[in-house]
């Protein structure tokens, strides 16, 4: 109930507003019809005074003054309409004021909006958030200030953080969790994740020592062997990133999603790619690695944008770079540029078409990072 005395007296002040200017008088303006008027008068009084000293015939008289007459009626009536003419406009847009704007929108809100929904203030969203996300993150947040020591809290958070490329964050809440619970391999490797995401693609050091930690809790964990792989390959070391690579490939189900990337580093190291893997797009080089270590966050940050812009170019003369559409993709969410990140989607699935298994990967990074393929026929 009181949410429809508000929505009354809300119609009501916007109305009232609406109105005032209709309800006031509009000043007399003059024109030649009320001119004339005022002429035709003084003519019927002239032609009493002219009769009455004698200065024209009673005949004549009554001839003029019927012409005269006949003149005045007209002009008055002329006058009367120009004058009826904006009081009847403003009855009609006061009464659809009144009348049919509030009947519009109590229709659009009934055929749009919830009437029957209850009330429900911040804090009753934040108890019972639902399927919401961003209502669970909050609640999840504010419960965090308050109590910042609860680590399955932070275990929640840091993949979703991931998700939404909040990297910062998710590093952030992963390092909590890690503190808090203990290392698990998933904690470890989701850690190092987030914190070569941060650095572009980049394993490393700190990346490399969690990586590490995760294998020996797991030995034959995919996920760490992959990257630590990739850390040789960063710093040059050929043949030993190789052989990580085919070992990887070796221990891995013959439908492992991670296999055409694992042979796509292989083939770059072999040189059949067409190119070396330290100056292929989106690959950093050994110096590359050397230099984002020493680097305060905002110089790496802004080392990462430069990176991400030369691979965006370089793709678009090589789109069959398939390693280089993956890194480039979740570059542009870890700078918070998913309008990019989208396009570039939309523009690698069309080199890699979503049944391929290319394609599949791309999709797969896709909703991880929660972007969208819309507008590119998937």
């Amino acid at each position: 109930m009181l949410f429809w005395i508000l929505v009354a007296f809300l119609t009501a002040a916007v109305a009232a507003i609406l109105l005032l200017p209709l309800l006031r008088r509009p000043g007399a303006a003059a024109d030649d019809t009320g001119h004339d008027v005022e002429v035709y008068r003084d003519q019927l009084e002239e032609l009493k005074r002219d009769e009455a000293t004698g200065l024209i015939a009673a005949g004549e008289a009554e001839l003029a003054r019927a012409e005269v007459a006949r003149r005045l009626i007209t002009a008055t009536k002329a006058e009367k309409s120009r004058r009826d003419a904006p009081a009847r406009r403003n009855r009609l847009a006061q009464a659809f004021i009144i009348v049919a704007l509030p009947a519009i929108g109590l229709c659009l809100y009934l055929a749009t909006g919830q009437p029957g929904l209850p009330a429900q203030p911040l804090a009753e969203r934040l108890a019972h958030p639902g399927s919401d996300i961003s209502i669970l993150v909050a609640k999840a947040e504010n419960h965090l200030a308050a109590n910042p020591d609860d680590g399955e809290g932070w275990d929640l958070l840091a993949p979703i953080y991931y998700r939404s490329g909040r990297m910062e964050d998710s590093a952030n809440a992963f390092q909590q969790a890690i503190r808090l619970l203990g290392p698990t391999t998933d904690r470890l490797d989701g850690y190092a994740e987030a914190l070569i995401a941060l650095s572009n693609g980049i394993v490393t050091t700190d990346a490399r020592a969690r990586l590490e930690e995760s294998l020996k809790l797991k030995p034959d964990n995919p996920r760490a062997r992959y990257y630590l792989a990739l850390a040789l390959e960063q710093e040059g070391k050929r043949p030993e990133a190789r052989a990580a690579f085919e070992a990887l490939v070796k221990d891995s189900p013959k439908d492992a999603a991670w296999l055409p990337l694992v042979e796509t580093h292989i083939a770059a190291l072999d040189g059949k790619a067409g190119t070396q893997t330290d100056g292929a797009p989106g690959n950093p080089t050994a110096d590359d690695v050397a230099a984002a270590e020493d680097m305060s966050a905002g110089d790496r940050q802004q080392m990462i944008a430069g990176m991400v812009e030369g691979l965006a170019a370089k793709l678009e003369e090589n789109p069959d770079n398939f390693e280089g559409w993956m890194r480039v993709i979740r570059s542009y969410v870890v700078l918070n540029q998913k309008p990019k990140a989208q396009a570039a989607l939309r523009t690698a699935l069309k080199t890699f078409p979503a049944d391929s298994e290319n394609g599949k990967q791309l999709l797969a990074l896709a909703r991880d990072l929660s972007i969208s393929a819309e507008g590119s026929g998937q």
